[in-house]
């Protein structure tokens, strides 16, 4: 797959930019939000000290995005690529979190269209990986129209500690 997990994508209402290190201070201003992380298992990442190893592993990555508003030009999250282990045919799109302010609007759901649009070209299957308890994140997926998973073309899907539920948007 010639999949570039990390392009610069862009609509009406946001810029998504590969990210690098001098993102980081930007980022963490938004991530030390406590209530960014809430619902997710890793409440520490509003601390310098918990995001740092959150930030260092989006790097690694080599699909990690900083988001941008187009409007004001303000940081305002990042979200990533990351392959699916057990199919070529698919690719998670996770890690997500922007500020508040940005919440149940227009721009989680037009962010997830820039990055589907895009890996369609490629796969025929976004997967999103969520934590049982993060409801928020498992209805924000279903609102742009996820189903709840546990295989992917007749394959059973590993999960994580931090993400027991999957999610899928196919192509069609």
């Amino acid at each position: 797959m010639n999949f570039n997990r990390q392009p610069t994508l862009e609509n009406d209402l946001l810029i998504l930019q590969p990210l690098t290190a001098e993102d980081f201070d930007q980022l963490f201003k938004v991530a030390s939000d406590p209530l960014i992380w809430e619902q997710h298992p890793a409440k520490e990442r509003s601390t310098k000290a918990g995001f740092e190893p959150f930030f260092k592993e989006a790097l690694e990555s080599k699909g990690a995005f900083i988001v941008i508003d187009k409007k004001s030009g303000e940081v305002i999250g990042s979200t990533r690529y990351y392959p699916v282990k057990e199919s070529a045919n698919a690719i998670e799109i996770g890690w997500t979190f922007l500020a508040r302010r940005y919440w149940g609007g227009d721009y989680n759901k037009s962010m997830k269209k820039l990055m589907m649009d895009y890996a369609f070209r490629f796969v025929d299957n976004v997967l999103f990986y969520i934590h049982e308890t993060n409801y928020r994140s498992q209805k924000a997926v279903e609102n742009i129209g996820g189903t709840r998973i546990a295989q992917l073309e007749n394959i059973p899907l590993s999960t994580r500690s931090a993400a027991t539920v999957i999610y899928r948007i196919p192509k069609s």
